[in-house]
């Protein structure tokens, strides 16, 4: 009799999961997991895309592509893309550069480092620029100030906002001083479309550095960041060497510059096209005052 309940209990025992083997690890498909390098927590990829890449634990905003910018922010269906044909050249015969260059187009599917056109945002028409870090880490070469430039005075003849989107580590020094001229040149373009009437948002994302942070980044008529990203112009350690003492822990960021009158706001990406949208209405605004 005992001898039969010790074997029906040997049958029922609950089976638990084991420790999967290393090769059984090596099976998971890659990119269904990421981790979050702020919080350290890992989530499924297609449940962060879902949040607009913010981390769902911690709120850390991960790197947006141009693509995946136009697909949270812009009207689905109204983005007509400028330009697409631009591509740069090797005016200083810089080694190499064709050949990265190349591979950086290969990589992003992106003929430069800036996407722009044409776009609705909750109905209302606006021209727009959005950099990409993925390109040669954004930086501002002679197509990307063209480009940018071509877009600010597609704005002004349309008479629509023109918004950009910054992501870059500034000038590009394969280009040398025609990378450097991109800044008066853009600098120009927004001046004019100013002189003219035209609104101008500039929303700086991570990183907005060098002299893409010194030029069209920071003039906007509203100038807007997302939470933890690093704004500057030179580099943290630069700037220690120079003045002789160490920095605050959150120097460089956009909450540091919120917080010193550099910014006027820090918008979370979840919250930014509405809060966009509704600066929006208030400028296409033209009826009779209520008072």
């Amino acid at each position: 009799m005992l001898k039969e309940l010790f074997n029906k209990s040997k049958k029922e025992k609950k089976k638990y999961a084991t420790i999967p083997s290393e090769a059984a690890k090596h099976d998971v498909p890659e990119g269904i997991m990421t981790k979050c390098p702020d919080c350290k927590k890992i989530m499924y990829t297609k449940e962060l895309q879902k949040n607009l890449k913010v981390c769902i634990h911690c709120g850390y905003h991960h790197g947006m592509s141009s693509p995946e910018r136009v697909d949270s922010f812009i009207d689905e269906g109204t983005f007509k893309e400028f330009d697409q044909d631009l591509t740069s050249g090797n005016p200083l015969n810089f080694p190499d550069y064709e050949s990265k260059v190349e591979k950086d187009r290969k990589k992003t599917g992106m003929n430069e480092a800036v996407l722009t056109g044409s776009g609705k945002v909750n109905g209302v028409e606006v021209v727009t620029a959005i950099m990409d870090s993925r390109f040669r880490m954004g930086s501002m070469g002679s197509v990307v100030g063209e480009k940018i430039t071509r877009a600010i005075e597609e704005a002004d003849k349309r008479k629509v906002p023109f918004i950009i989107f910054t992501a870059s580590g500034g000038a590009r020094m394969q280009e040398g001083v025609l990378s450097l001229m991109q800044m008066a040149k853009t600098s120009v373009a927004l001046k004019r479309l100013s002189d003219n009437g035209g609104l101008f948002i500039s929303i700086m994302t991570h990183p907005t550095t060098g002299g893409v942070s010194a030029s069209f980044a920071s003039v906007g008529d509203y100038n807007f960041a997302e939470p933890g990203a690093l704004i500057g112009f030179a580099g943290r350690r630069i700037i220690e060497q120079t003045i002789r003492e160490d920095l605050p822990e959150d120097f460089q960021t956009s909450e540091f510059l919120l917080k010193h009158g550099q910014l006027d706001g820090v918008i979370s990406r979840l919250e930014l096209k509405e809060k966009i949208g509704t600066i929006l209405d208030i400028h296409q605004w033209d009826g009779d005052l209520p008072w």
